[in-house]
C-alpha cells in the first residue's frame, strides 16, 4: 500500500513505528484497556444492584464515558488515518467534559442523597449547547497536521478547558465544604468519597490539561501527551474507594462482600499482565493461574457469601429478640402501672375493713358473742394478710419504676429490731414456738435508716421464720464490728435446700418445702427486702445447714452507707 495524505499516512506510520519499538504502545494499552475495563465492569456491577439508585445510574454513565474516551485515545494513538484521527479528536473533547461534569453532578447526589434541581440541570446542559453545535465545524477541529499525526484544534478548545477547569473547581468547592461541615455521622465516608473524587478528577481531567498546556508551550516535542497515559490510574482508584465505601457502609445500598472486591482486582491485575508478556511460555503460565485464581477465588467467595448469609440471619434474630425484649418491657411496665393503681384502690377499703373490724371487737358498737368475736378475728386476720400482699405489690411496683422515697435519719438498730421483735410475740405463742431476742451488751453506734423500710425487711424475716417452723423456735441476734452491724434470724424450722437458695430473693418464687408448709405467701417480702436493704448499701443472704436443720437469714448493714455522700447530707 501506498502512503497518501488521508487514508495511511507517513508520517503517522513513522510516529507509530517509533512507539512500538520503544514498547510505548504496550503502556499505552495497559494503561487503557485494563482501566476501562475495570471501570465499566465495577460500574456496570453497582448499576446491576442497584439500578433505581440515582448515584449508581450516574456513576454507570461515568465510567460507561470514561471506557469510550479510553476507546477514542487508543485510536488517536494508532490510526495512521487522517479521517479517523479528526473524527475521533473531535469528539473526545466533550466526552472528557461530560466525563467531569457527571462527575460533579455524582458528587452532590452521592452525599445529599438527592437529584439536583432541574433548573441545575437545564444550567449545565446550555453549557454543553455551543459544543455540541460548533462540534462537526472548523471552530472544533480547524485541520490536520501532517507532521505530528495530529488533529490542529479550534477555537472551541479554550471553550473547553473553560468548562473542565469550572466543573473542576465547583466540584472542589463543594466536597471541601461538605467535608468541614460534617462533624460525625458519615464523615468518614464523605472523606474518602471526596478522596476518591479529587484524584480521580486530577489525573484524569487535570493531567489533560497539563499535557495541552505542554502542547501550546512546545508544540515539537512529542512527549507532551505522554503524562496522560498515567492519568488513567486515577480511574480504578476511585473505583477502589467507592468498593471500600460499599463493603465498609453498604454505600449505594449494596452489600458487596470485601473477598469478592479483593478476587476480582486479583484477576484483572494478572490478566493486565498479557499486555507486556512476550514470551509464550510466560502466556501459558499466565493463563493458568489466572484460570486458578478465578476458580480458587470464586470457592472463597461462596463459602464468604455463606458465612456472611448466617450472619445476617443471626442478626435478624438478634433484632426480633431486641424487639421482643424491647415489648416485654413495655409490658411489664404496664403491668407494674396496674399493680400500682390496682394496689392503691385496694389498700383504701382495706383499710377502712380494718378500721371497723377493731371498732366491732374493741366492743364500741355493744358486746358480741365469743363465737363471733372468733369469726371476726378471722376475717380480721384475713384482711390483714391481703394488706400485707397489697403493700408488698405497691412496694414491688415502686421499685421497678425507681419511685421508692427514702428518708435516712440516725437510728439504734437494736431499738427498732427489739420493737419489730415483740411485736410478734402473740403470734410465736399462738404457733407455740420460742421468740428470743439477743442484743449487744455495749450499745451499737446510731446508724442512719430509712426505719420504716428496715421494719418491714426485718418483720419480713420473723414472719417467714414463725410461719415455717413447725416446733422449737426463732432466734433474733443484733451483732456487730468495727464497719457493720448484723440482723440474724435464726429458726429450727424446715431449712432450704442448696438448689433454691439462690432464687430465695427472686420475684414470686417460694421454695418448694415452704409451699407444703403454708400456703399463705407470694414470694414477694423477700425480694422486698432485698431492694430495702441494697438501698442503704447493705447486703441480705441465707444459711442453711440442710433440709430440716433450720435456716438463718441474716441482714448486714454498714456503720456508713457507701451510697450516701456523707453522713450530714443525710441528716
Amino acid at each position: 500500500m501506498e502512503f497518501n495524505l488521508v487514508t495511511y499516512l507517513q508520517s503517522c506510520t513513522m510516529i507509530l513505528q517509533a512507539n512500538k519499538d520503544l514498547n510505548y504502545l504496550n503502556f499505552i494499552y495497559y494503561s487503557h484497556i485494563p482501566t476501562a475495563l475495570v471501570s465499566f465492569l465495577f460500574g456496570f456491577f453497582i448499576f446491576f444492584h442497584s439500578r433505581r439508585n440515582r448515584a449508581s445510574q450516574l456513576f454507570f454513565l461515568i465510567s460507561v464515558l470514561f471506557s469510550f474516551w479510553s476507546l477514542f485515545d487508543i485510536f488517536l494513538w494508532t490510526s495512521v488515518d487522517s479521517r479517523a484521527t479528526i473524527f475521533f479528536w473531535s469528539i473526545i473533547n466533550l466526552t472528557e467534559n461530560l466525563v467531569t461534569v457527571l462527575t460533579a453532578y455524582f458528587a452532590f447526589v452521592f452525599i445529599e442523597k438527592k437529584d439536583i434541581s432541574f433548573k441545575v440541570k437545564i444550567l449545565f446542559s446550555s453549557l454543553f449547547l455551543p459544543y455540541v453545535v460548533l462540534l462537526p465545524t472548523a471552530f472544533n477541529i480547524a485541520g490536520f497536521n501532517t507532521v505530528s499525526c495530529e488533529a490542529e484544534q479550534g477555537v472551541m478548545v479554550n471553550y473547553f478547558y473553560v468548562l473542565e477547569i469550572l466543573f473542576f473547581t465547583v466540584t472542589l468547592a463543594y466536597l471541601i465544604k461538605k467535608v468541614v461541615q460534617v462533624k460525625r455521622g458519615n464523615r468518614e465516608q464523605i472523606v474518602l468519597f471526596s478522596i476518591g473524587i479529587l484524584l480521580f478528577l486530577v489525573s484524569f481531567s487535570g493531567v489533560n490539561i497539563a499535557g495541552s498546556l505542554a502542547a501550546i508551550v512546545n508544540p515539537e516535542n512529542p512527549d507532551n501527551w505522554k503524562i496522560l497515559q498515567y492519568g488513567l490510574f486515577g480511574m480504578p482508584v476511585f473505583t477502589g474507594f467507592l468498593a471500600y465505601l460499599i463493603v465498609r457502609y453498604e454505600a449505594f445500598n449494596i452489600k458487596l462482600l470485601a473477598a469478592q472486591a479483593l478476587v476480582v482486582a486479583l484477576v484483572a491485575l494478572i490478566a493486565s499482565q498479557f499486555f507486556f508478556i512476550q514470551n509464550t511460555t510466560n502466556k501459558v503460565l499466565t493463563g493458568l493461574t489466572l484460570v486458578a485464581s478465578a476458580f480458587f477465588g470464586w470457592i472463597l467467595i461462596n463459602s464468604v457469601r455463606k458465612e456472611i448469609v448466617r450472619k445476617d440471619q443471626l442478626q435478624k434474630i438478634s433484632n426480633s429478640l431486641a424487639m421482643a425484649n424491647e415489648r416485654l418491657k413495655e409490658l411489664d411496665n404496664t403491668k407494674s402501672e396496674f399493680i400500682s393503681i390496682a394496689s392503691h384502690q385496694l389498700r383504701t377499703p382495706l383499710t377502712a375493713i380494718k378500721g371497723y373490724l377493731s371498732l366491732v371487737l374493741e366492743g364500741s358498737y355493744g358486746p358480741v358473742s365469743a363465737e363471733v368475736h372468733d369469726v371476726l378475728e378471722k376475717i380480721n386476720a384475713a384482711n390483714g394478710n391481703l394488706i400485707k400482699l397489697v403493700e408488698d405489690l405497691l412496694n414491688v411496683s415502686r421499685i421497678e419504676t425507681g419511685r421508692v422515697q427514702y428518708r435516712f435519719e440516725p437510728v439504734r438498730l437494736e431499738t427498732l429490731v427489739k420493737d419489730v421483735t415483740d411485736m410478734f410475740l402473740p403470734l410465736a405463742k399462738d404457733h407455740g414456738l420460742e421468740l428470743d431476742i439477743h442484743l449487744p451488751r455495749k450499745p451499737l453506734s446510731e446508724l442512719n435508716l430509712d426505719a420504716a423500710r428496715i421494719r418491714e425487711a426485718v418483720a419480713n424475716l420473723i414472719d417467714n421464720a414463725i410461719k415455717y417452723t413447725q416446733k422449737g423456735g426463732v432466734t433474733v441476734s443484733v451483732e456487730s464490728n468495727s464497719s457493720v452491724a448484723r440482723v440474724i434470724v435464726s429458726d429450727t424450722g424446715i431449712g432450704i435446700r442448696e438448689d433454691e437458695r439462690e432464687n430465695l430473693f427472686r420475684k414470686f418464687v417460694r421454695s418448694e418445702e415452704s409451699t407444703k408448709v403454708s400456703v399463705a405467701g407470694t414470694g414477694l417480702g423477700l425480694y422486698v427486702g432485698k431492694n430495702f436493704v441494697e438501698a442503704h448499701g447493705g447486703r441480705i443472704w441465707a444459711e442453711s445447714d440442710g433440709f430440716k436443720k433450720g435456716s438463718r437469714f441474716i441482714i448486714e448493714l454498714p456503720f456508713r452507707n457507701p451510697k450516701l455522700v456523707n453522713d450530714r447530707a443525710m441528716r
